[in-house]
């Protein structure tokens, strides 16, 4: 059985205050985009492991214990010893530490594929619970719809909001942005105005009332991706920010872009439609 985990990209990001329990609270604005890799899981005939895990695609070098499909499984059959040993392949095409959210959505669909595996009948409520042990944006992949998230990224409302008949493209320099020195120089802010309002006018305003705090500091330590929001305006985007905590950046046009890989050469650059 194989299923196809697709990335996000966040309109906006306003880091609200710092907690008590050394966490921030948030407000951003998930949005499903049409980058996927590629999970496959077979039933495992034989041998005493009760998995295996082959990533192919982008290489990945953490431990296969440490990856969150594997956490997934894990998590799901301790209570369900109906799961099965299983044989996983996982074809990487999001790129990692690029604030889009692929191992998150990689955990999200290996529960809803052992889900529909093994017959498991979990609602949708049952699989954001288990998700949501897993990471804070975990559970957004389950229903796979934008929402307003608040809290640290998982408390999530319903947004009414299409991107159709726009154009991404997604620009993923080689360069590791680490999410705890990118808040180090965060001073957390209330906005004058939720992204939840602005997220609802038309999308050619948003590039004068629509930030991503992260920016500030990043790009100071970063110029070079700086560089890339700056180029996608040039190209006629109608709005571009980095994605999350970075190091990928978009930019949404109303047109194609006519040979987007020569314009960002060394990057892992991709054009979608959205949806």
């Amino acid at each position: 059985m194989i299923t196809f985990p697709n990335a996000k990209i966040n309109l906006g990001l306003n880091i609200i205050e710092k907690r008590p329990d050394g966490y921030h609270n948030l407000e951003t604005v998930f949005y499903p985009i049409n980058l996927q890799d590629a999970l496959e899981v077979t039933r495992r005939d034989g041998g005493e492991k009760a998995y295996t895990l082959r990533v192919s695609g982008t290489p990945w070098d953490g431990l296969i214990e440490d990856n969150l499909v594997i956490k997934a499984y894990q998590l799901i059959k301790k209570d369900y010893p109906e799961v099965l040993p299983v044989d996983i392949h996982m074809y990487k095409h999001i790129p990692v530490g690029a604030g889009l959210g692929g191992g998150s959505s990689d955990a999200a669909y290996m529960i809803k594929l052992l889900n529909e595996k093994f017959l498991l009948n979990l609602t949708v409520e049952q699989m954001e619970e288990y998700a949501a042990q897993l990471g804070a944006d975990c559970p957004f992949f389950i229903r796979n719809r934008p929402v307003f998230a608040t809290g640290i990224g998982n408390v999530f409302e319903p947004v009414e909001l299409s991107l159709k008949g726009y154009h991404l493209v997604l620009v993923k320099p080689d360069i590791f942005v680490c999410t705890r020195e990118a808040y180090a120089d965060i001073r957390p802010a209330r906005p004058a105005v939720s992204l939840k309002e602005i997220v609802r006018q038309p999308v050619e305003i948003w590039k004068d009332c629509m930030k991503n705090d992260f920016e500030d500091s990043i790009f100071k330590r970063f110029p070079e991706i700086a560089a890339i929001k700056d180029k996608l305006y040039d190209l006629g985007a109608v709005y571009a920010s980095m994605s999350g905590s970075g190091s990928s950046v978009y930019g949404i046009f109303k047109e194609p872009i006519e040979n987007v890989d020569d314009k960002f050469c060394g990057c892992f650059c991709r054009q979608r439609a959205l949806e």
